[in-house]
């Protein structure tokens, strides 16, 4: 599955997206995928095996101090829609996510919204 998404991401969305690297934690399965963008930052898009667990983590603090990720640990009860939830430019702003469940759908939704973050900074 992560290779689907490597190509999505390299294929529909190759204007912010200039690499995308498959990583292992200790086995050699890769477990996460490391998307490196156009302006030096990274997504780090994460789905466990059985696909009910997932982070989508925009990584922006070297550049711009922010951190924006789409995950459902269960860590934010209070939230509508729990456990899915969205840190929106810090780990302490926490909204409703209404990102897809589908994986593919996901990284096109987060793709999507880290573009046009990158062409509001740029204008």
């Amino acid at each position: 599955m992560l290779m689907q998404l490597a190509q999505i991401a390299l294929n529909e969305f190759g204007d912010v997206v200039i690499s995308a690297t498959p990583l292992s934690r200790r086995a050699s399965v890769p477990t996460k995928l490391r998307l490196q963008l156009c302006d030096g930052s990274f997504i780090d898009v994460w789905f466990s095996p059985d696909l009910t667990r997932y982070s989508l983590h925009w990584e922006q603090r070297a550049q711009r101090g922010l951190v924006y990720r789409h995950d459902n640990a269960p860590d934010h009860p209070t939230i509508s829609t729990y456990p899915k939830h969205f840190h929106e430019g810090d780990e302490h702003a926490v909204t409703d996510s209404h990102i897809s469940a589908v994986p593919a759908d996901a990284l096109r939704e987060f793709l999507a919204f880290a573009r046009r973050k990158l062409d509001e900074w740029d204008s």
